[in-house]
């Protein structure tokens, strides 16, 4: 064997193992979670109890592991900041790629990546001082440590990654779509809006799913900017998402009792049972994401 075809073979299992590692990094991860977990979520944790009960007391002398209220915080800032997010994201990449003056599309990209740059404690720091204070004195509320501080330090933070990505998407749409449009007259809003937001919309759409993604799996900054108070932030009455009140977070949750809790005991265990609930949301985000994709691609 030649040693350019030995060199080729070993390129070839090099690019295989990357692409197996991340499978196997993937399931050896469920598998610690579910290893540390499993115990107590199979033998001694009421489902029932766990999904609908808004009382989430694990230190008492009768612990309570309720985690709606959990649940509910996680979806509520998600939904928050996603809401803020996605005009703010798409629009800037959308006028980064297609209206924007060369010198100053690239004074914007590095001020946008710089957003990204920001650590998350230093993101929480922002929400407990300067957000706390511009949300009480705008909307009077007692407290401006909750879901509208969290939702909108989110979604700067979620924003970098969304115009990075939406901003390739919008520029790999081939040029002879734009100048085909431009040929039948179409004004560049035109094109942007009937010719290249339609033909790049797999990748926008990856886009707006990778920001939840983000958005999601925050701790620090949400832990710090939220209140990390176990209340109900959505119900039946209006507004039907309370924004102006202090919720809670899974992710939070683990970050600020996991160090607390002595290993192998129960609380110990349902923060496994919690990081698991994370997994499996985020394996549906992917998963939906993934036939909306395929969907697009379809049509």
């Amino acid at each position: 064997m030649s040693l350019r075809r030995a060199g080729e073979k070993g390129l070839e299992a090099l690019i295989l193992l990357s692409g197996t590692s991340a499978i196997i990094f993937v399931f050896a991860i469920f598998y610690f979670l579910l290893k540390e977990g499993s115990d107590f979520l199979f033998h001694r944790l009421d489902l029932v109890e766990f999904f609908t009960s808004m009382e989430w007391r694990p230190t008492d002398r009768k612990p309570v592991y309720g985690a709606l209220a959990l649940i509910t915080g996680t979806l509520a800032v998600t939904t928050l900041s996603m809401a803020i997010a996605v005009p703010f994201a798409l629009g800037a990449a959308i006028f980064i790629s297609e209206f924007c003056p060369r010198r100053t599309k690239e004074t914007l990209k590095i001020l946008i990546e710089l957003l990204a740059a920001i650590p998350s404690v230093v993101w929480g720091f922002i929400g407990i001082t300067l957000m706390n204070d511009i949300v009480i004195s705008l909307t009077g509320a007692s407290t401006g440590v909750n879901v509208l501080n969290a939702g909108i330090l989110l979604a700067l933070m979620s924003v970098p990654i969304m115009v990075s990505i939406g901003e390739d998407a919008l520029k790999a749409v081939p040029d002879g779509f734009r100048e085909a449009a431009e040929a039948l007259g179409a004004t560049r809003w035109q094109v942007t809006y009937k010719v290249l937001i339609p033909a790049a919309k797999n990748g926008l759409l990856a886009a707006v799913l990778l920001g939840v993604g983000r958005v999601v799996g925050e701790t620090m900054a949400v832990l710090m900017a939220t209140g990390h108070s176990v209340r109900m932030v959505v119900d039946g009455d209006f507004p039907f998402l309370h924004v102006l009140s202090p919720t809670r977070t899974l992710t939070a949750t683990i970050a600020a009792e996991l160090g607390e809790a002595p290993k192998g005991s129960d609380h110990y265990q349902v923060l496994f049972v919690i990081g698991i609930l994370l997994f499996l949301i985020t394996f549906v985000v992917n998963l939906v994401a993934d036939l909306a994709v395929r969907g697009v691609r379809k049509e």
